[in-house]
């Protein structure tokens, strides 16, 4: 026999699930970085980069761009990167994606596709030329096969976010 009416209990277990499920999601996939992977060339994508623009292209009525700026912050302390790095092109990228929002009024799997793609070339050589800026040497051609393995990479963690969304929507 199905409930008609929940408890309270229910209600503020649905109601915590559909706030902190994307942000627990973000921040668990910002600390992989601190797990003990080691490679001689970039290679590994961003994974919360992917996990943050997943959530932000499935439910863009969900996150505005100042999200970005505490997410952003905590992925410049855990992944070692100058601070402000991640906040200043996490929260340009939440921008574009809010003027492209406004642009386009319709969008598929491989709209969606491309947008990401843009965003990750945006995010890679941004990240580079900070890293330039900083005198480090790194010819652009290093950069190449993690940003190649990062755009292919895209449709897995949007299925997965996908997956973790209808969780969350589900009664």
């Amino acid at each position: 026999m199905k409930r008609i009416a929940y408890s309270r209990r229910d209600v503020a277990i649905a109601q915590a699930r559909h706030r902190y499920i994307p942000i627990v999601t973000t921040i668990l996939a910002i600390l992989i970085a601190a797990l003990p992977i080691v490679v001689s060339s970039p290679i590994i994508p961003d994974f919360a980069f992917l996990v943050l623009i997943s959530w932000r292209l499935l439910r863009p009525e969900m996150w505005s761009a100042h999200i970005a700026l505490p997410l952003g912050l905590l992925n410049d302390l855990v992944d070692g990167h100058p601070i402000g790095q991640s906040m200043a092109l996490w929260t340009i990228t939440f921008l574009a994606f809010d003027i492209i929002d406004s642009r386009i009024h319709w969008r598929d799997y491989w709209m969606d596709w491309l947008i990401a793609a843009l965003a990750i070339a945006g995010y890679v050589f941004g990240g580079w030329a900070i890293a330039r800026m900083m005198g480090d040497n790194t010819a652009i051609g290093v950069i190449l096969p993690q940003l190649a393995l990062t755009i292919f990479f895209y449709p897995v963690v949007a299925r997965i976010v996908l997956a973790l969304d209808r969780w969350r929507l589900a009664r």
